[in-house]
């Protein structure tokens, strides 16, 4: 699909007809990165992290694990 470049503020736009963005999922307000490839411009939706527990706490070492803390004594009718 051809389309123009257009001046917006200081920088330059291409409109995404709707129908690209509804397939690669991207909507008002998405999150893109934006980089140069090959001698062209390339535009890809940013996806959240999905991120696992096990994972997280497989990076959990003597080194950079917390100590406890101590908060207090119980503000309501927490068991401790």
């Amino acid at each position: 699909m051809e389309t123009n470049v257009q001046k917006w503020g200081n920088s330059l736009a291409v409109r995404i007809p709707r129908p690209f963005a509804a397939e690669i999922g991207i909507e008002e307000g998405s999150a893109v990165d934006v980089v140069v490839e090959d001698g062209g411009i390339v535009v890809r939706p940013r996806r959240a992290l999905r991120l696992k527990l096990e994972t997280l706490l497989a990076g959990v070492n003597a080194r950079n694990a917390h100590r406890e803390s101590d908060l207090g004594p119980a503000a309501g009718r927490e068991t401790w």
